[in-house]
């Protein structure tokens, strides 16, 4: 066999193709994965719409799971057949001051799978060695899939938040990243509370782990993280800069607003606000592989569980267009049997 089946993205703009080609051959430094499953993000959209500069055709996908399937010149470390997977980090330049400081995720020349290479929509691609992630024997392909981005990058978030168990933490949002927030928060022992629009998504915020759901449509969530002594951490997952705006009062002293949901309009907020309080806003990257390492090995110890839909790779669009339209519940992944 020296063909496989592929889906891309022919420009900036364009309708996904399945298409064949033929099956990449990894150059040094390099791995080749037989894909199992890929999971669909809404940072895919950068691809489709042409957000990012990248040349076309591209294959997306950044939330990868397969096995080994041939080492370049060089790799070691690794063995055909071993699981792995592959995130958002698709590999780092080891030169610039981040990656000679150790900080690889904030590298200058940071490669992003799927952007800067061709990604998971595909049953074969190739990935530099120091992207891969080692997958747990206890997580399948589907599940272990966007633990890889939506879960590193909530995980990440809340284990350097700066709360410690009991502490207060606040998830905005009950959707992708926030269901999977809630679930970590739970179980790192914070006292968790999730914030939504309506309560059709109390019963299930209170399955996922959450002590306390707050309906900002129906409460002042200010007044009512408040009442609970101030959040140390609010993880801001769905992508509104205005309503990440409006929560920043709940936060209590050094409390610390955590930002990983992507939002077109600007976060607001008052000198008084943060001054007194000593309260701060920051963005948080998803993170390296290690740490989707510890994120896969966090999920399978706790039992944490992203709420997945499973498509064929042949049906990407379609499945591509139910999550941009928000009607996954919660996490869409490609499987290529």
């Amino acid at each position: 066999m020296t063909t496989m089946r592929a889906v891309q993205v022919p420009e900036a703009g364009g309708d996904f193709e399945l298409v064949e080609r033929p099956i990449p051959t990894p150059g040094p430094g390099q791995v080749r994965i037989k894909v199992a499953a890929c999971g669909i993000c809404h940072s895919d959209a950068f691809v489709k719409d042409g957000a990012f500069p990248m040349a076309y055709p591209r294959v997306p996908g950044h939330e990868v799971v397969g096995t080994v399937d041939a080492l370049g010149d060089g790799v070691t470390g690794w063995r055909s057949g071993q699981r792995v997977g592959v995130g958002w980090h698709g590999g780092h330049c080891w030169q610039c001051d981040s990656c000679r400081g150790g900080d690889f995720v904030t590298c200058r020349n940071l490669q992003i799978c799927g952007i800067a290479y061709d990604g998971g929509y595909a049953e074969y691609m190739v990935a530099p060695v120091e992207a891969l992630a080692a997958v747990p024997d206890a997580l399948s392909d589907a599940a272990a899939a966007p633990l890889l981005c939506a879960g590193v990058t909530t995980y990440n978030a809340l284990r350097h938040s700066g709360a410690t168990a009991g502490d207060v933490v606040a998830v905005q949002g009950v959707g992708g990243l926030g269901h999977l927030g809630i679930q970590y928060a739970s179980r790192m022992g914070f006292h968790t509370v999730a914030l939504s629009r309506g309560a059709d998504k109390a019963e299930l915020a209170a399955q996922l782990g959450a002590h306390r759901h707050i309906d900002v449509e129906a409460e002042d969530p200010v007044k009512a993280l408040r009442q609970l002594g101030g959040a140390r951490a609010i993880l801001a997952t769905a992508p509104s800069g205005k309503a990440m705006s409006a929560l920043i009062g709940g936060l209590g002293p050094s409390g610390r607003l955590i930002v990983v949901g992507v939002g077109a309009d600007p976060i607001e907020v008052s000198p008084a606000q943060i001054i007194g309080p000593r309260r701060s806003i920051a963005g948080h990257p998803s993170g390296t592989p290690h740490d989707s390492e510890d994120t896969m090995g966090f999920s399978a110890l706790a039992g944490i569980e992203a709420a997945i839909e499973t498509y064929p790779l042949a049906e990407a669009a379609a499945a591509y267009d139910r999550m941009i339209r928000n009607e996954a519940r919660f996490r869409v992944v490609l499987t290529m049997d």
